[in-house]
């Protein structure tokens, strides 16, 4: 018999069809759990939605021992009841268990407890592993449904998502920190960000946006840095300052926060975290934030070019302390920390209008107006070092006219540290890349 290709076979039910169903149902997982309690056993199955416990009155058979072990996939069909002790309120009465998949070793290390008791140096060789704990998959589910909420969010706002290069013939940032390619024969770059490409589509879509990776040849080796990480950036035209687009990503946070509070309730309370109530997030100046911090705290000023991590860190107590907010724009960063496409500020050489956004003491965002005029851009390339014919694809944005225009790039592993409290970057990174890790 020929079945068509949407058809349901298997009555093969989802935790929240679970929650409200009747009589004999039918679902499958992997086994989380089992909790022996002599005569019977409690199966709890991991599945897409969470966790779901089954009640098991055992019959010594061989065939039990196979599936009455962590990570065996199941389907079981039983009787679903209500039973406020277990996760998700309901309970299967197994009738049956059909055995679908088993481990051929036991686990290395114990992932049905709440938090892994394990250095996270080991957590992240055994990364296919430890994923399946319940709540490093939550954190995952959170950084899922973050990337949800921001593309619903643009996509309201008329962005249109665009799939840009990651092998590309120059830097977007400049400087050394950027992998280089033989491609072919010729010389080639992993892309550290879409900027180039971002700011060529103005003119065909208004606004675009990207999440995608970015890469960094940084040597670091800090809790704040990784070398893959998963860029959230946008860029949009017509802009009467780069305050537009700060505002747009205050609308985009806000949103946010609403769309997980709303739509996944279950990961926030399984996590434990307080979401940031976001309202109209303070702007303070470069320079006058260095300034703050330093009569505050009582700290001398040591890079006047940049914001150190502690600088940054107490910017955020700062501000939480005094303005209620977790979150800060910090706004015309110095024309030398810059790169060549950021506009100067018309009132004061020295700076550019272009921001970062600190979260809870953190750089998440950087942004601002790019140069969309042909002749200061070249000019600008010209006072950075930089040689305009190795940009000319880039330079016809500029040359065939473009509008004005800004945009930003948001780490989302930064986001998602600084949101669920981590202390590591690499926690929040799925298969983190940093200057030593190849694997998994």
């Amino acid at each position: 018999m020929i079945k068509a290709s949407g058809e349901r076979t298997i009555a093969d039910l989802s935790i929240e069809e679970l929650k409200t169903a009747e009589g004999t149902v039918t679902t499958h997982g992997v086994v989380y759990n089992v909790r022996d309690m002599g005569d019977f056993a409690f199966i709890i199955l991991r599945k897409i939605g969470g966790l779901i416990q089954c009640f098991y009155e055992k019959t010594g058979s061989e065939e039990e021992k196979e599936f009455l072990r962590d990570e065996a996939s199941v389907r079981v069909t039983g009787q679903i009841r209500k039973e406020e002790r277990a996760v998700n309120g309901v309970e299967i009465a197994v009738e049956k268990v059909e055995l679908l998949g088993k481990p051929k070793e036991e686990l290395p290390l114990s992932i049905n407890k709440y938090r892994l008791n394990i250095a996270l140096e080991n957590e992240l060789g055994l990364r296919p592993v430890t994923l399946r704990n319940e709540q490093r998959r939550n954190v995952f589910k959170l950084q899922s449904a973050l990337v949800e909420a921001f593309r619903e969010y643009l996509g309201k706002n008329g962005f249109t998502e665009i799939m840009t290069p990651k092998i590309v013939a120059s830097g977007a940032e400049g400087g050394a920190n950027i992998f280089k390619l033989d491609y072919f024969g010729k010389k080639a770059y992993l892309a550290q960000s879409p900027q180039f490409y971002k700011q060529m589509l103005i003119p065909v879509y208004e606004r675009v946006f990207e999440i995608a990776p970015v890469f960094r040849a940084e040597k670091h080796d800090t809790t704040r840095h990784l070398n893959e990480y998963i860029g959230v950036d946008f860029e949009m035209g017509f802009i009467n300052s780069f305050y537009d687009v700060i505002n747009m990503e205050t609308g985009m946070i806000k949103y946010a926060m609403e769309f997980l509070k709303e739509k996944y309730p279950d990961v926030i309370k399984k996590l434990g975290i307080e979401l940031p109530v976001v309202k109209d997030i303070p702007c303070v100046t470069f320079k006058d934030a260095k300034e703050m911090v330093a009569e505050k705290y009582n700290r001398k000023i040591k890079d006047p070019y940049d914001l150190e991590p502690e600088e940054e860190r107490l910017i955020g107590e700062l501000f939480k302390e005094d303005y209620d907010s977790d979150f800060v724009f910090v706004t015309h960063y110095p024309i030398k920390k810059r790169p060549f496409y950021a506009m100067d500020d018309p009132e004061n050489e020295k700076y550019t209008l272009s921001f970062d956004l600190l979260f809870r003491g953190l750089e998440v965002t950087t942004g601002g107006q790019r140069i969309h005029d042909y002749d200061t851009q070249v000019k600008k390339m010209i006072f950075k070092g930089l040689y305009p014919e190795d940009f000319e694809s880039y330079l016809m944005l500029h040359k065939y006219g473009c509008p004005p225009h800004g945009g930003l790039g948001m780490g989302l592993e930064r986001f998602v540290m600084k949101l669920i409290d981590e202390k590591n970057i690499r926690a929040t990174s799925m298969f983190p890349r940093d200057t030593t890790r190849l694997n998994p």
